[in-house]
């Protein structure tokens, strides 16, 4: 995690996603992601009430943009690209893939 204007970044293993999948319009489909984290990562910021991801893709299933939420609203903090290279790979598992055509 890389907080805005903050030089320190903590780095998350996301051992397990919960998805909550949702068509937005008939371009994008959102997919929002509450996880748990691997016993040996670093913690989860102290000033994060309930760390989300918000995934936005196409209806066919790309991810476009990874962002980072507090309680389901924007926040000051950002993933790192290891982060995101992790929840992509699960955005592009092939059982998400078919929930989100299906969306």
């Amino acid at each position: 995690m890389i907080k805005y204007g903050d030089d320190r970044i903590t780095e998350l293993k996301f051992a397990q996603f919960h998805p909550r999948i949702e068509r937005r319009n008939e371009q994008w489909v959102d997919v929002e992601l509450k996880f748990e984290t691997k016993p040996n990562t670093d913690e989860v910021p102290d000033d994060l009430i309930e760390l989300t991801a918000l995934v936005i893709c196409t209806r066919a299933g790309a991810p476009i943009q990874i962002e980072a939420q507090d309680e389901g609203c924007d926040c000051e903090y950002q993933f790192t690209f290891f982060e995101k290279e992790q929840i992509e790979a699960f955005i592009l598992s092939e059982p998400m893939q078919e929930a989100i055509r299906q969306a």
